[in-house]
């Protein structure tokens, strides 16, 4: 099962890119908080650049993705000689930020990914907060990468009709990547879907594939061929969840779709990610997405 494509299609983002940055020298741009349910990320093309989110310092290098699950506000700064500052100039899919002189230092796309408050807020809350993935090592995966970010840095260039949609359809390709790269990639926390033992990806699989099964800790250690002590702390350490909280954020977010997409009626959701009672069920998706079963579905029908 292609597990990792079937997250992103549960939780559906949609990526907006806001605008190309050029720096030269020493430049600063103050990004504004996006607010609820967008998170903003940062693709680096080339040159290099430091960006700060309250607390921390992140050092960006080509080829590193920064993801900011909470779309909390940040900055972007480059270092140089002299000080100089950044026009913006509107395109038609995008708008660019220019140093008014000086030798490029650094060439970064900056957009936002959107999601609903359904199984999309659930992956992107998930995540750690920052996350940043570097792909400047010498094999496939940055080979990949590096043929993304020519097409975009192409695409970007030429801003004409379809250049939105295009560089939307590669920003979701990027996320694809950052959720199946290896642990090692990361710098500091990896997300959860980075899990690289087989073992744990068997079990992983085994719930998106039938969540309405009775997954005990001793069901799933039986799946991953362990202990249930082994495979609650080799779990743990991967995914930096619990396998109870994993299996409960995987229901929430299939049931989460189910709501939107069918008529089936919120026991028969219920009973289809595993819970016997609709009581309980409705209290865990409240606790996950902060509505009821019933008022989530009628808020989002009234949107799409």
């Amino acid at each position: 099962m292609d597990w990792i494509s079937e997250i992103v299609r549960l939780a559906k983002p949609q990526a907006i890119l806001d605008k190309r940055c050029l720096f030269a020298g020493a430049t600063t741009m103050d990004v504004p908080a996006y607010g609820t349910g967008k998170a903003a990320f940062h693709v680096l093309l080339d040159g290099v650049c430091t960006l700060e989110v309250p607390g921390r310092h992140i050092e960006l290098t080509a080829g590193d993705i920064a993801l900011l699950p909470g779309g909390q506000a940040h900055r972007v700064r480059t270092a140089g000689a002299g000080g100089r500052g950044a026009v913006e100039e509107p395109g038609d899919a995008f708008s660019i930020m220019r140093s008014q002189s000086g030798e490029l230092v650094m060439d970064l796309l900056c957009g936002y990914y959107t999601f609903g408050s359904g199984a999309g807020g659930m992956l992107f809350r998930s995540l750690p907060d920052p996350l940043q993935v570097s792909f400047g090592q010498a094999d496939e995966a940055d080979e990949i990468v590096r043929v993304l970010s020519t097409v975009m840095r192409r695409e970007a260039r030429h801003d004409g009709l379809g250049t939105r949609a295009i560089l939307s359809s590669l920003c979701n390709a990027l996320l694809a990547m950052v959720l199946r790269a290896s642990p090692s990639r990361f710098v500091g926390a990896p997300a959860w879907t980075a899990a690289d033992d087989p073992r744990l990806r068997l079990v992983i699989e085994a719930v998106l594939q039938d969540p309405g099964d009775h997954w005990t800790v001793a069901r799933l250690a039986e799946v991953a061929a362990m202990s249930r002590a082994t495979l609650a702390r080799n779990f743990s350490r991967s995914t930096e969840l619990t396998a109870g909280e994993f299996v409960t954020q995987i229901r929430m977010m299939i049931a989460a779709e189910r709501l939107v997409e069918t008529d089936l009626t919120v026991a028969a959701v219920a009973a289809g990610v595993g819970y016997g009672s609709e009581s309980a069920f409705n209290r865990a998706f409240r606790q996950a997405t902060g509505s009821t079963p019933a008022r989530f579905r009628r808020t989002l029908q009234r949107l799409y």
